[in-house]
């Protein structure tokens, strides 16, 4: 059984979370600048086996997609065309970097390490893995 891997994707740079083997835990992987993520991810699945992407996709409290899909989505489309083989799954992602600030100060984070936005991002993959996993394991 492969990894499963979660991208928190953003403008400048993207979270990435992936779990262990027995996809019982998500963990913080990176984070890594959005322009070279496609080419991280595809050296990650050519050391590691990775049977599934989930890729956070922010929609609005209506459940419309939000502004972000316009950066995601070309994301998207190049991942399909690099890593055909891989599959990938959209996952709503509403709240994640609020719940990320709220689990580092929860956590004793000081105020100086929060501000570190590179941390907020893998920690907002962690959580998006974490919920994805939860959804699948409780239906």
């Amino acid at each position: 059984m492969g990894r499963i891997m979660a991208i928190d994707y953003g403008r400048k740079r993207c979270g990435v979370a992936v779990t262990d083997t027995l996809r019982i835990a998500a963990n913080g992987l990176a984070t890594v600048p959005s322009g070279t993520l496609v080419d991280f991810i595809k050296d990650y699945v050519t050391r590691e086996q990775v049977d599934l992407l989930v890729v956070g996709c922010p929609t609005q409290l209506n459940g419309q997609p939000s502004e972000s899909m316009r950066y995601i989505t070309p994301f998207l489309n190049r991942l399909a065309k690099v890593l055909p083989d891989l599959k990938v799954v959209t996952y709503d992602e509403r709240f994640t970097s609020t719940l990320a600030h709220r689990a580092m100060i929860e956590g004793g984070m000081k105020k100086s390490d929060r501000r570190d936005k590179s941390r907020v991002d893998s920690i907002a993959a962690t959580i998006i893995l974490t919920d994805y996993l939860q959804s699948i394991y409780n239906n």
